[in-house]
C-alpha cells in the first residue's frame, strides 16, 4: 500500500463532534471517518463534473446541539 500523506487539519468544535459521532456510527475513526467522506466528495465530482455545493468555500454554519 502507498505511503499516505499527513495533513494538519483544524476543524471547529462543533464539526469535529459531528465527525466523531458519524465515525462512531459507521465503525470508523475519526481519521478513517474524514477520509472516507474527502473520498466520496471526489468520486462525486468525478462523476459530475461538479462541486457537491456552490457555497463549498463559505463556512459550515452547523446547528448541532
Amino acid at each position: 500500500m502507498a505511503e499516505k500523506k499527513q495533513v494538519p487539519l483544524r476543524l471547529s468544535p462543533a464539526l469535529y463532534n459531528a465527525i466523531a459521532a458519524w465515525a462512531e456510527d459507521d465503525f470508523r475513526s475519526i481519521n478513517g471517518q474524514i477520509e472516507y467522506l474527502l473520498t466520496e466528495c471526489v468520486r462525486q465530482r468525478k462523476k459530475n463534473g461538479k462541486y457537491v455545493s456552490e457555497t463549498l468555500d463559505e463556512p459550515l454554519e452547523l446547528d448541532i446541539k
